[in-house]
């Protein structure tokens, strides 16, 4: 996920936001969401101005996270594709490489075989984004001062 000691870069955000837009595009959809885990909205493409954006994000991350916990019960690593089906709007969940999650909501207009099959081309993108961002990381100065820190350390601090 997106944590906040992750930094995202201007060109990685711009990338993220051509994808959101592209795939709402090629998949004919009313909206296309990108949120990390937390549920904050990273990217959004279509019809997004009559949408509470903040609550469809974070209710999004909250279903993931729900279905985690099912996955875990039924010992699934995890559910990385969701579809709930409407009479006026369907939505389709996807899992990026267990960080991102991208939502595509369509109606009559478009398919759920079409949506699909353009979402999995748009989370291969979102993968090599994040993969991207991974390498461009500072190592954080207080994790390397703590990978020093050896348990003998410990015991000579907490041992006056």
């Amino acid at each position: 996920m997106l944590s906040s000691s992750m930094v995202l870069y201007e060109q990685e955000y711009k990338r993220i936001e051509a994808a959101a837009e592209r795939l709402c595009r090629n998949a004919n959809a009313r909206v296309v969401f990108i949120v990390d885990k937390n549920g904050q909205l990273i990217a959004a493409a279509g019809e997004v101005s009559t949408l509470d954006t903040t609550s469809l994000a974070s209710l999004t991350a909250g279903n993931i996270a729900a279905t985690g916990g099912i996955a875990k019960l039924l010992r699934e690593e995890e559910f990385a594709t969701q579809f709930h089906e409407g009479q006026n709007a369907h939505i389709h969940i996807q899992l990026v490489s267990g960080r991102l999650i991208l939502v595509v909501i369509f109606d009559s207009k478009s398919s759920l075989g079409l949506v699909r099959l353009r979402v999995r081309k748009t989370a291969e993108e979102l993968a090599q984004v994040l993969v991207e961002i991974d390498r461009k990381q500072p190592e954080s100065p207080a994790g390397a001062a703590f990978a020093e820190i050896t348990d003998e350390d410990i015991d000579n601090l907490f041992n006056d």
